[in-house]
C-alpha cells in the first residue's frame, strides 16, 4: 500500500467515523472502488482504530475525566449500560455481520436508511434530558442501536444521536452520549483487532511508514468531525448527509440492479 493510499483510507476512517455517514459503509465503498483489500490488513486497521480513538478521546476528554472521576455517578452507569445490548448482538451476530462487510451486497440498502434516519434526526423534537435524567431503558434502546450499527452502511453516530433524540434527550446530550458511548465501542475493536494480529503471528501487509500516515490521517480527520458533528447536531443540520447518503444509495443500488460492475447484484 501507497502512502496515498493509507492517507486516504485514513482520512476517510477518520471523517466518516463520527459524521453520520458510516465509516465502514465507505471503507468497503473505497476497497470496491480501488481493488484494494483493507480488510484482510490487520495490522493497518488496528493502526486506523487507533486514530480515531485518540481523536475521540481528546475531543472528549473532559467528559471522559469527569467519568473517571466519578465511577459511581448516574452517568457513568448509562454508558456501561448502553454496552450490554451492543456487545451481545455483536457476539451473537459477529459473523453474520463480517460475510455482509466482505461481501458488501447490502451497503446501498444500508445508506439509504441512513439516509431516512438523518432526514428524520432535523425534524425531530428535543427533548430535555441529559445524561443524568436519562433512564436505564433510554440507555439500553441507544446501545442496542449502537449494536445494530454494525451493519456495513449504517451509520453508529447518526443511529445512536437518533435514538437518544427519539428517547427525549436534548441535542447537546444526545451527540456527547453518543461519541461517549463511541470510545469503549472504539476500544473493543481495537482489541479484537490485537487479538487477530497476534494470532497472525504479527504479521502485516502494510508496512510501517504508510500504517503511521493512515493513523495521523484518522486521528487528525476524526478530531475535526468530532467537533464539526457536534456543531450540526444542535443546528439541526443533517439533511446535507441524508442527500449525500441517499445519492450513495441510488447508484449502488443502480449498479446492483442495472451495470453490475463494482458491487455485487442484490439476491
Amino acid at each position: 500500500m501507497t502512502y496515498g493510499e493509507a492517507v486516504l483510507f485514513g482520512a476517510v476512517q477518520g471523517l466518516t467515523e463520527f459524521l453520520p455517514i458510516s465509516s465502514s459503509g465507505h471503507i468497503v465503498l473505497l476497497q470496491k472502488l480501488m481493488h484494494v483489500d483493507v480488510e484482510n490488513n490487520t495490522a493497518f486497521v488496528l493502526m486506523l482504530h487507533l486514530g480515531t480513538l485518540f481523536a475521540v478521546l481528546y475531543a472528549m476528554r473532559k467528559e471522559v475525566r469527569w467519568l473517571i472521576q466519578h465511577p459511581k455517578a448516574r452517568e457513568t452507569w448509562m454508558v456501561v449500560l448502553a454496552l450490554l445490548p451492543t456487545a451481545v448482538i455483536g457476539a451473537l451476530f459477529e459473523e453474520w455481520f463480517d460475510d455482509l462487510f466482505a461481501s458488501g451486497v447490502t451497503i446501498g440498502l444500508e445508506f439509504f436508511l441512513t439516509g431516512v434516519i438523518l432526514w428524520w434526526m432535523d425534524a425531530a423534537d428535543a427533548g430535555h434530558k441529559n445524561e443524568s435524567t436519562m433512564t436505564a431503558a433510554d440507555s439500553l434502546w441507544i446501545g442496542a442501536l449502537q449494536g445494530v450499527a454494525i451493519l456495513p452502511a449504517l451509520s453508529r453516530s447518526g443511529l445512536t444521536i437518533a435514538g437518544g433524540l427519539w428517547r427525549g434527550l436534548g441535542r447537546e446530550a444526545a451527540t456527547r452520549f453518543s461519541f461517549l458511548l463511541s470510545i469503549p465501542a472504539i476500544l473493543g475493536g481495537v482489541l479484537v483487532k490485537l487479538d487477530d494480529l497476534f494470532e497472525a503471528h504479527g504479521s502485516a501487509a502494510v508496512s510501517a511508514g504508510p500504517m503511521f500516515a493512515g493513523m495521523l490521517a484518522a486521528l487528525v480527520m476524526g478530531y475535526a468531525s468530532v467537533r464539526f458533528t457536534q456543531r450540526l447536531v444542535v443546528r439541526a443540520r443533517m439533511r446535507w448527509f441524508a442527500v449525500y447518503t441517499f445519492a450513495l444509495a441510488a447508484w449502488i443500488l443502480f449498479d446492483q440492479l442495472v451495470q453490475h460492475r463494482w458491487f455485487p447484484p442484490l439476491a
